[in-house]
């Protein structure tokens, strides 16, 4: 990680933070700049436990400094959980190989297209030299767009299916 990168402030207001933004600001400025990495001979169970340590992000697969694969809360629920499996096997026996990766220069609205298009909950972001410099997660938007936009997020519309289940008020 080179250090250069700009990070998000919670000072930054919708006052500040325009609409255009969202086609011109760099993901770099919002994503996670450290990602949780193992080697892919790494065990099964210090894969998880490094998954738990690093609060349930998704764990990428370094070998060589290049990424080789992925292994995110849904490879997890879907290949691990509710098994008889060695947790002594290799992570790379789980992994999603080839995993989905964005330029840290792309803009977050063509971040946003790659993430609806694909599912992605998570996406690596790499450098022009293809090295892993930093995640960018769902949550990371969801932040960045509810901060910029305060104003139209709490002015939203309730759902027409929600119903409270006591009244407010006196």
């Amino acid at each position: 990680m080179d250090g250069t990168a700009q990070t998000k402030s919670i000072g930054r207001t919708s006052a500040g933070v325009s609409r255009i933004d969202l086609r011109n600001e760099k993901v770099r400025a919002v994503a996670q700049q450290e990602a949780t990495t193992v080697a892919p001979d790494a065990t099964l169970d210090q894969a998880l436990a490094k998954m738990r340590s690093g609060g349930g992000e998704a764990l990428l697969i370094i070998e060589d400094d290049g990424l080789i694969g992925i292994l995110t809360e849904r490879d997890v629920l879907m290949r691990i959980l509710g098994r008889d499996i060695d947790g002594g096997r290799p992570v790379s026996d789980f992994m999603s190989s080839e995993p989905r990766t964005l330029s840290a220069d792309a803009t977050l609205l063509e971040a946003m297209t790659a993430m609806e298009s694909g599912h992605y909950r998570n996406l690596p972001l790499v450098d022009d030299g293809g090295k892993v410099v930093g995640m960018l997660r769902q949550q990371d938007l969801l932040e960045y767009v509810a901060e910029a936009f305060p104003q139209e997020i709490l002015n939203l519309p309730p759902r027409p299916h929600q119903t409270m289940e006591a009244p407010e008020g006196a």
